[in-house]
């Protein structure tokens, strides 16, 4: 089984969540963990494509796999490009 590897980021968000959406993506995190690459992902395209995205919820969690590690880069609001603009910061 992976192990979890949250970035700050990422942390920061789930930190300031509700607890109703924190829990629903708790549980999406561990569904990840048991098979990172679930059939209602997506690889991302371009200078992206070593990364993942999932929904969850009004929710979008950007991860990639390393070695034995599921690392969750970001979580932000499906509807918002801000994701993806943190995303292309990060890299």
């Amino acid at each position: 089984m992976l192990r979890l590897d949250l970035e700050r980021q990422a942390e920061k968000f789930l930190l300031h969540l509700p607890p109703k959406h924190a829990g629903q993506i708790a549980r999406k995190l561990a569904a990840l963990l048991e098979n990172p690459e679930p059939p209602d992902s997506l690889k991302l395209q371009g200078p992206y494509s070593r990364f993942r995205r999932a929904d969850c919820g009004e929710y979008r969690i950007i991860y990639r796999t390393e070695d034995d590690c599921l690392k969750i880069y970001l979580i932000g609001k499906r509807n918002d490009d801000e994701v993806y603009r943190l995303l292309r910061r990060m890299t």
